[in-house]
């Protein structure tokens, strides 16, 4: 691996990115799959090794696989998607799974670094933050999705919706003898099937049972069985006359 500068290593990632979603989704790219194959290739073992470089290549039509599948999750969850390349080209979502599911890879390979840069220029440019340790199943929608924030533990399964503002994060940490946080387990597991209405917080090592509903504003801290529906609280109408207040 050549030795670059913070400069170079944005540039080489941006030109990676570039590259993958050319071959993610060759039928809305002016460049050729082959092409693109070997440019990432070439990025790769600028930022990385050569080996971790190859391994990553193998992986590619995973996450192509993947990727396309949050497509067509998104294409089921909104009436006003009027065709794929609507939200190919528009929908923030797309670049946060895109670069999520690059990274994911590469941390898993045990890249150092890169994996947050990719993951936080996406948080940057769409407002959803996903670590890129998270676990996300296939069919993965992100409706909106300003404010969505998906912790490094967190596990979420196939066919689950997110709205904006979303957050699946830690209740508590474990401090150790050093008194730093213990990176173990603290984020929700969501099974198959759950969707997760706006700004609702979803906290803590517990888990959403599958084909459960969260409505919005909800504040969660306990798991719940499948097929569950949790809602806030009532609008309550009071009388605030004669000074009566809250």
């Amino acid at each position: 691996m050549m030795k670059v500068s913070l400069n170079q290593t944005i540039q080489h990632l941006k030109v990676l990115m570039a590259r993958i979603k050319d071959v993610v989704f060759p039928l809305y790219s002016d460049v050729q799959t082959e092409d693109a194959v070997s440019e990432i290739l070439s990025q790769l073992e600028t930022v990385t090794d050569p080996e971790t470089a190859r391994a990553f290549m193998g992986r590619l039509p995973e996450i192509q696989r993947l990727v396309v599948t949050d497509v067509e999750a998104v294409a089921h969850v909104d009436p006003a998607v009027t065709d794929f390349r609507e939200i190919v080209f528009c929908y923030p979502a797309v670049t946060a799974m895109l670069y999520y599911r690059t990274a994911h890879v590469l941390h898993g390979l045990g890249v150092p670094v890169i994996p947050r840069m990719l993951t936080e220029y996406a948080h940057s440019v769409t407002g959803i933050d996903i670590h890129p340790a998270a676990r996300i199943g296939d069919h993965f929608a992100i409706d909106h999705g300003t404010g969505i924030v998906i912790g490094a533990t967190a596990v979420i399964g196939s066919h689950v919706t997110l709205y904006q503002g979303v957050t699946l994060g830690a209740k508590k940490f474990t401090v150790g003898p050093d008194g730093r946080p213990v990176d173990q387990p603290r984020h929700p597991i969501l099974e198959d099937g759950v969707t997760v209405y706006s700004n609702a917080s979803i906290l803590g090592r517990i888990t959403i049972g599958a084909g459960s509903v969260i409505g919005g504003n909800v504040w969660l801290t306990h798991s719940v069985p499948p097929r569950s529906r949790i809602l806030q609280g009532k609008t309550q109408e009071l009388d605030f006359s004669d000074g009566a207040g809250i």
